[in-house]
């Protein structure tokens, strides 16, 4: 795609059509309007992927926070099919606010990946941080899969995360560029289902992640207790570290294991991730005080965050910014959040209000 079609994209996508979704009520007193004077309350939806997942997890701790200590703001988490997902769910006009992962949003906006033969015509506003995923690979003891050496061989059945996920659209793109995509056979299931599926034994390695170096997801833990104890961490040689270091979506770490209740150190005591990071984005509809006290909830209220989500990252204004994007609008609210916070770069651009 040429620079002036991108330039035309980044157009549409400022002008984006208003999303039904986003619910605004006069407050008692009040006369209801758009929510942007101060007058009525705003009901935010957020796509937030499945059930037990770290983003379902973020979404019903700001839920909480905003239900504690705002005094106009709600929030409602919707259970979608995953974070490339919910950019077509959003293009839809299905979900006004979503969590999204970076790779996702740049494979859209430059209509690559799954996005080259189905391209979005709107893309959200941005958001702030709120995770870092460490995605990682696991073995099953009952199969003889040690090293992602033994998966270049081939000959295993592999369990790359939901289709629909951005850690899947991520997972599935480092594992095509190792060599260990089309030699293994894809088992393609939910997460509420892969845990049946380890305790079955239908599945010899898959990849599972953690939040913030905090704790894994909701599912990958139940994955960890049906088990039996028989799960470990693989082996990362030279070859497989270069393709994450090489991949413009992923971020290469090295970290002590956590999160499991069980010993997964037999063949390494590494946990050797490519991360990835998910931010919330939101339709520019969304009056800017909402995104804005989103912004204040999760500076100001982490410990009710973390009351509710023990993986809640640790807030501060520079590190909301981590995940900004320079194509892509910062909607407005979050905007005047990293502006009153000195954290604005003159080379973003904001937001239509």
């Amino acid at each position: 795609m040429v620079d002036s079609d991108k330039t035309t994209r980044r157009d549409v996508v400022k002008g984006a059509a208003a999303m039904g979704a986003v619910g605004l009520a006069g407050c008692s007193g009040g006369d209801g309007g758009d929510g942007g004077d101060g007058s009525g309350d705003v009901t935010v939806t957020i796509g937030g992927t499945s059930t037990g997942s770290s983003t379902q997890a973020a979404g019903q701790a700001l839920a909480r926070a905003a239900s504690q200590h705002s005094d106009f703001l709600n929030i409602s988490v919707q259970e979608t099919q995953g974070w490339t997902a919910n950019l077509y769910a959003y293009d839809s006009g299905d979900i006004p606010a979503m969590g999204v992962d970076n790779n996702s949003l740049s494979k859209a906006l430059n209509e690559e990946g799954p996005f080259a033969d189905d391209p979005v015509d709107t893309l959200p506003d941005q958001g702030f941080l709120f995770t870092s995923l460490q995605i990682h690979w696991v073995g099953l003891e009952s199969s003889d899969v040690e090293s992602v050496a033994d998966l270049r061989e081939g000959g295993y059945t592999i369990y790359p995360i939901q289709p629909g996920f951005g850690t899947r659209l991520l997972t599935e793109e480092i594992l095509n560029e190792a060599g260990m995509w089309e030699p293994n056979e894809i088992l393609n299931v939910d997460t509420g289902d892969i845990p049946g599926a380890v305790e079955e034994g239908r599945v010899d390695a898959l990849c599972l992640y953690g939040a913030n170096g905090v704790n894994l997801s909701g599912w990958c833990q139940e994955v960890d207790v049906r088990s039996g104890g028989g799960l470990n961490l693989l082996e990362v040689d030279d070859e497989f570290r270069s393709v994450i270091e090489d991949h413009p979506g992923a971020i290469l770490e090295e970290i002590d294991p956590y999160g499991y209740e069980q010993e997964v150190t037999a063949y390494t005591d590494t946990m050797t991730t490519w991360s990835l990071a998910g931010q919330w984005a939101f339709s520019p509809d969304i009056p800017a005080r909402a995104t804005e006290e989103i912004c204040r909830l999760a500076i100001e209220h982490e410990e009710t965050l973390r009351e509710s989500d023990p993986t809640t990252l640790e807030y501060s204004p520079e590190a909301m910014t981590q995940t900004v994007i320079p194509d892509i609008d910062i909607h407005a609210g979050v905007a005047n959040f990293f502006e009153d916070n000195d954290v604005w770069d003159d080379s973003w651009s904001r937001g239509d209000e």
